[in-house]
């Protein structure tokens, strides 16, 4: 699926195949890669076919294998398993979901802390995090320069200091301990990025060894009565 990549082309880099996604180096302001796909195959035939499993199911490689698809679900089918396999042999940890809602977090309403928020990631060691959404709505990510963090926003600031209530030298541990500080607001004038279907995106994390800004990115509101078919890692 293509997407609109104009006005963010000093953020992301578009390659056309598995080696040069993993391979590319971030730099500069680039913190996205994006390998661009054009998919094959029905997607939600998959879907329809797993047993479901609460808000989000997670299926595994040997489901998938069973599952009893027309000539268009076997293409996805061996779509999804070749992405595993390149992803696995990367030394990364793949993981398949379905889902139907991520849980919102209602425990500081003036800070939520869920996935539906602008976020980035965070490691104590170096690792990129890989997204790719195959059937329903994808995720957005945002330019970095779109959003602030929400922990700068003066009146997020005081209600964090009032919910803190230790020692001023503290603070930011809190903050950071809390993930509070993951958490970005898009400015009024920003323009997210949909991911699209079929594009794997390799996206920067928070890491010690990182020589860039970490992505800014969200999961999408889930269409009414349609499930989201998800690589993430």
């Amino acid at each position: 699926m293509m997407i609109d990549l104009s006005y963010a082309e000093h953020q992301i880099h578009c390659v056309t195949d598995f080696q040069d996604l993993v391979s590319m180096p971030f730099k500069g302001e680039m913190n996205a890669i994006c390998w661009t796909r054009s998919l094959m195959g029905d997607f939600s035939e998959i879907v329809k076919k797993v047993e479901l499993s609460g808000n989000i199911t997670t299926i595994e490689e040997e489901e998938i294998r069973e599952l009893q698809l027309s000539e268009q679900g076997q293409l996805a089918r061996e779509i999804l398993l070749n992405d595993l396999k390149l992803l696995n042999a990367h030394g990364a940890s793949p993981i398949l979901n379905i889902i139907n809602h991520y849980d919102r977090d209602d425990s500081f309403p003036f800070l939520p802390t869920d996935v539906y928020s602008f976020h980035v990631d965070r490691s104590p060691i170096p690792t990129d995090t890989f997204l790719c959404t195959y059937y329903g709505e994808s995720s957005d990510i945002l330019p970095n320069s779109q959003g602030i963090q929400k922990v700068l926003i003066p009146e997020i600031r005081v209600e964090l200091e009032k919910l803190h209530r230790g020692a001023e030298e503290d603070f930011e541990s809190f903050l950071s301990e809390n993930f509070f500080d993951l958490h970005y607001q898009a400015k009024p004038d920003a323009r997210p990025i949909s991911l699209g279907l079929g594009n794997l995106w390799r996206l920067a994390v928070d890491h010690p060894e990182s020589q860039v800004l970490p992505c800014l990115h969200r999961a999408p509101e889930e269409k009414s009565g349609q499930s989201r078919l998800l690589l993430i890692c």
